[in-house]
């Protein structure tokens, strides 16, 4: 199976790098832990979803169309990544934006990666919450369909088979990162929402042989809702691929301890984890994914679930223009901390 059958454009600036988090480390007094640094692929502050954008949008341009369409929550990244995949490529770029938090103000309302939706030429569209946003958004693109356009839907959070292969590519790129420098990855860690980049890396490090360990931390959804969720599309993945037969039982593992409230709420493990990656490795995580990932990460190193010895790696899926949305959440810890 060779990943050039596929069609691609050049959105993301790759390799991203594999880099050793070694004070985090020593503070945490576990495993060795790399952050693979997918917050760097280039694109408008950059982004996991870049890596999708390249096949999403180039099998849209094959099919001829002259406007995209995409859907996610406020302070969606995908979004923000979508509008400047499209700028970059001069198709139009429409966006729903589901109003799933409500009560974070000014700042999460009209800053962070809305301010750069609409700096980078999307026209927004606000929903409140709906049952299905796909199916919102796919309902808007039969409207604009009707209206004489050549609309393309891509998925919340680019989860689809097509969108899944930039993953795929990623899990081949640590791999030869890892052999390059002669390492062994254990395990890796990854937020874990719409389900794409989880179910990519897996079929990516199955079909090269390199069967590493891969755990998303929930954002949203429940774990048995989030694991089945993965597993479809990794089966999906699997096909469009082309791989023999159907991917081994119980590669897709979630844990959902992390979520807290719900989706973009704020946690105090979240706050932490966003703080300790800053202050000793000078890294920015987000408070909606990334943080709470990072959160899984630290407990589980707390646990003993790794241990030294071993060698973690967390992937950075980007997002930190959301952390300008939730300003006073992190003013607010900080007060609370000094009093």
């Amino acid at each position: 199976m060779q990943l050039s059958a596929f069609p691609r454009v050049a959105l993301a600036a790759l390799p991203t790098a594999l880099e050793p988090l070694p004070r985090l480390s020593r503070h945490l007094g576990g495993p060795e832990i790399y952050i693979k640094r997918d917050d760097s692929t280039g694109l408008a502050i950059g982004g996991n979803k870049t890596r999708k954008l390249e096949f999403l949008l180039a099998d849209a341009i094959e099919q001829g169309s002259d406007t995209i369409v995409t859907a996610g929550a406020t302070q969606s990244n995908h979004v923000r990544q979508t509008a400047a995949a499209c700028a970059r490529l001069g198709l139009a770029c429409e966006v729903l934006l589901e109003r799933r938090v409500t009560d974070k103000g000014v700042d999460y309302d009209h800053n962070g990666n809305v301010l750069l939706d609409e700096l980078l030429g999307a026209t927004v569209h606000h929903r409140p919450v709906v049952d299905d946003l796909d199916a919102e958004a796919e309902s808007f693109v039969a409207e604009l369909a009707a209206a004489g356009r050549k609309p393309y839907l891509v998925p919340v959070g680019g989860s689809s088979p097509v969108g899944a292969l930039g993953y795929v590519v990623c899990a081949r790129e640590m791999v030869n990162q890892a052999f390059d420098r002669h390492l062994t990855i254990d395990h890796v860690i990854v937020a874990t929402g719409s389900a794409g980049t989880q179910a990519g890396l897996v079929a990516g490090f199955e079909s090269a042989g390199a069967p590493v360990p891969v755990t998303g931390i929930c954002v949203g959804r429940p774990e048995a809702l989030m694991v089945a969720k993965v597993e479809t599309l990794l089966r999906r993945t699997w096909d469009y691929l082309g791989l023999r037969g159907d991917p081994p039982d119980g590669l897709v593992q979630a844990n959902d301890t992390f979520i807290g409230p719900g989706y973009g709420v704020p946690t105090d493990a979240m706050i932490e984890a966003v703080t300790l990656f800053a202050r000793f490795e000078g890294v920015l995580l987000d408070p909606v994914y990334t943080g709470k990932a990072a959160a899984g990460l630290i407990a589980l190193i707390r646990e003993g679930r790794f241990r030294r010895g071993e060698t973690v790696v967390f992937l950075h899926t980007g997002g930190t223009p959301a952390l300008f949305a939730y300003r006073t959440s992190f003013q607010e810890a900080a007060s609370a901390a000094s009093t």
